[in-house]
């Protein structure tokens, strides 16, 4: 696996067209890598709707796997993406590697949604992904940091990023919120 640092895990080349109004294209110029490390282009991702979940397989919110497969499978043809980005940095709850990781989330909870490489959300080395995320839309108080396990973002079908919920705020009680985007052009 390669280092989250690394330009292959997060990067964001410079845009090549202008964006139409109300589009954000910076968040469609990122590439990262999967668990397979195969490349990972968001601009893939243009006119989705994204769910975006920093995730771990050893944490009391582990179970929410099953709620965002859920969704997944509920909204795929509507438009929903759902994207985990493993982590390690919150109580050191997920410390396998990539096939572990990959292995965990299929057999335990039937995931078949993308999930990306192992990588950090906080601090020094933090993907470019969440470096975005976390500019564009804060926590409570304003808060940039992501506090713990099973946060998650929503961006629209434009890349704007729209909403940001606790790791408290299990899968299904997003449905309105989603549904609301998934509306939307």
């Amino acid at each position: 696996m390669s280092d989250p640092a690394s330009p292959s895990a997060g990067t964001a080349p410079s845009a090549g067209t202008a964006p139409s109004a109300g589009d954000n294209s910076e968040f469609y110029n990122f590439t990262f890598k999967t668990l397979q490390e195969e490349e990972f282009p968001f601009e893939q991702l243009r006119g989705k709707v994204v769910l975006v979940v920093n995730t771990a397989s050893k944490c009391g919110f582990t179970g929410q796997y099953k709620g965002l497969e859920e969704l997944n499978k509920k909204y795929a043809d509507k438009g929903l993406v759902v994207l985990g980005f493993p982590s390690n940095q919150f109580g050191n709850q997920e410390p396998g590697g990539a096939e572990e990781i990959g292995s965990f989330c299929k057999r335990n909870f039937g995931v078949t949604f993308p999930i990306m490489e192992k990588s950090d959300v906080n601090g020094d080395k933090e993907n470019e992904v969440y470096k975005f995320l976390k500019s564009s839309k804060s926590g409570i108080l304003g808060l940039k940091r992501i506090k713990w396990n099973f946060e998650k973002f929503l961006v629209d079908r434009h890349g704007n990023v729209v909403e940001r919920w606790a790791s408290t705020s299990g899968p299904e009680s997003l449905e309105p919120t989603i549904e609301k985007y998934l509306a939307q052009e």
